[in-house]
């Protein structure tokens, strides 16, 4: 066989690459990335410097040769095939595999209007560059999407002076995985900020004039951008038909239905104990999953099990989110001088904390909040929401109990 195949160069990609010499696996290791970059992270793109987007690198072509990776960059696999253990790219070049890991990440979700080919994507480097390049004072920019990404890059764009305007087809801008009281606290600072949004309406059409929403008014734009989500990259396992839905299926080891081949970051969809499956789309899951992925293709069989964690930077907010709010969940909320958290208990016991405050100031909170969560504890509200009462003193009474 030709040792372990990764499809997939970004963040989980090229861990899981690494993470496999550290589980000192000895065979070839082959890196396929579409992209014509060395591996790089997506969070700093939407933070350009000095007027140029970054590429931070997440490793040098030389610490790719030191750790005997093989790099094949600006390639896509086209094919693969579970019974003959290759995958075929779309070079012509066939390779082999002991095992493979689907590391294929997410592409973004497509506008069906008529004029959708106006709009720019913001995924990848080449996206970042042709819309902070037409991004300029004095110029409209039309935001389609009030997610996450939609609005982290109305923010950096209100910072550089730019018009903005978001259209939102849901009666509220991040209404998906945030915690209701901080997404109306976000959209008051976009509003003070001066971005114009456009709720509860979509959008017909997309001219060079802007965008034709569906009750017939029209947003003036010099520039259009779509950030309306992503969606799996599931194309090549649905092909080679492996289990799919909304991700590629994987068990809780990340092991898919065909025994050979695994699936991390973005495109997996992970069995969960209580029935279905959860995909999990951050950074740190990215790692996490790449290096549980690299252990359990050597020889381990390992869970996993970590808590979901995500942030977001808007103007001089920084929001954290760790576990899975849900609405039944009792809310307590601890406020303390710019500073809010809100934590989620399920019978009692932490499941879940959100906070939004200035910079990273609650990041330290939210960290101690996740250790609570892991360790399954029942707390007191009353304690929670007091601001007086250290979250590092309940951590301590937690583990002495």
């Amino acid at each position: 066989m030709s040792g372990i195949v990764i499809i997939g160069a970004g963040e989980c990609g090229t861990r899981a690459a690494f993470a496999l010499r550290e589980a000192e696996y000895s065979g070839s290791i082959t890196l396929v990335g579409a992209e014509p970059h060395l591996p790089y992270e997506r969070p700093p793109l939407s933070k350009p410097t000095s007027g140029a987007v970054q590429m931070k690198l997440i490793c040098a072509q030389e610490a790719l040769a030191g750790a005997g990776i093989d790099y094949l960059k600006g390639v896509s696999a086209s094919k693969l095939d579970t019974d003959a253990r290759t995958v075929a790219l779309g070079d012509g070049r066939v390779l082999g595999y002991e095992k493979l890991l689907l590391a294929t990440g997410a592409r973004p979700r497509r506008l069906a209007s008529p004029g959708a080919e106006r709009a720019l994507d913001f995924r990848t480097h080449a996206d970042a560059e042709a819309i902070f390049s037409n991004a300029r004072t004095g110029r409209n920019v039309a935001v389609i999407g009030g997610g996450l990404i939609g609005m982290e890059l109305a923010s950096v764009l209100r910072g550089k002076g730019i018009a903005v305007s978001v259209i939102e087809a849901a009666p509220k801008i991040l209404g998906r995985a945030i915690p209701s009281r901080f997404a109306e606290r976000l959209h008051a600072r976009h509003m003070a900020e001066g971005v114009d949004f456009h709720l509860d309406r979509g959008v017909a059409a997309i001219t060079d004039d802007g965008v034709i929403l569906t009750d017939g008014s029209t947003v003036q734009a010099d520039l259009v951008v779509s950030a309306i989500g992503v969606m799996p990259e599931i194309t090549l396992a649905q092909q080679a038909g492996l289990a799919t839905g909304n991700g590629i299926l994987t068990d809780v080891h990340l092991r898919t239905s065909a025994p050979d081949i695994f699936a991390a970051g973005d495109c997996a969809a992970v069995s969960q104990p209580g029935g279905g499956h959860i995909r999990f789309e951050s950074w740190r899951n990215a790692r996490a999953q790449a290096e549980l992925a690299a252990r359990n293709m050597v020889a381990s069989v390992e869970v996993f099990a970590a808590i979901p964690w995500f942030w977001s930077d808007q103007y001089d907010l920084g929001l954290q989110v760790v576990g899975l709010p849900q609405p039944p969940h009792q809310s307590v909320v601890r406020s303390f001088g710019d500073g809010e958290l809100e934590f989620y208990l399920d019978g009692g016991r932490l499941v879940a904390a959100a906070g939004l405050g200035i910079g990273n100031g609650l990041a330290k909170d939210i960290k101690l909040a996740e250790l609570l969560i892991a360790a399954r504890v029942h707390l007191d509200p009353a304690s929670l929401a007091d601001p007086n009462v250290n979250l590092k003193t309940l951590l301590k009474s937690a583990r002495a109990a």
